[in-house]
């Protein structure tokens, strides 16, 4: 009898934690996403380019804008409820927090949402300089990483 019992609470604990998984939602919904080129009207003087990144098809697009600098440029990954910098120079390509000067969403909402780990393990995503295409390509992948998994429905 008392090997019924247990067998049953273990069959119920893995059910409850199968359940409170698939709840937090998995990764593989990021794997679609569409890019599309902002209108030159609503940049900033020193926004060069930018465009517009959505994973699903409901939801407010994740901003994405150009912004030159002496050693490359930023990419500036913006949404109302977090920001994170990708940085393209000669040293590679990778994420880092976006410069205080350059904040619109605060910092305190940030951090809630983008991981630090994760951040700091996208710190170098490609050894090498890339391009427009090769940049957008690789922050639409690597984004949904960098979400805690409590906000991940900020991006589908």
């Amino acid at each position: 009898m008392k090997k019924l019992s247990f067998v049953s609470v273990l069959l119920v604990s893995m059910v409850v934690l199968s359940l409170s998984v698939k709840a937090i939602g998995t990764r593989d919904a990021f794997t679609k996403f569409e890019i599309s080129v902002v209108d030159n009207q609503k940049l900033n003087n020193d926004v060069q380019k930018a465009w517009q990144i959505k994973y699903g098809e409901n939801e407010t697009p994740v901003t994405v804008e150009k912004v030159n600098n002496t050693k490359g440029c930023s990419y500036l990954v913006r949404s109302d409820y977090f920001e994170v910098s990708y940085n393209s120079t000669s040293k590679g390509f990778g994420a880092k927090t976006i410069k205080n000067s350059q904040r619109k969403v605060p910092f305190d909402i940030t951090n809630a949402v983008i991981n630090s780990e994760s951040l700091k393990q996208q710190s170098v995503i490609t050894p090498n300089s890339v391009d427009d295409e090769k940049a957008l390509v690789l922050i639409a992948s690597y984004l949904p990483m960098l979400i805690n998994d409590n906000y991940t429905h900020l991006l589908n």
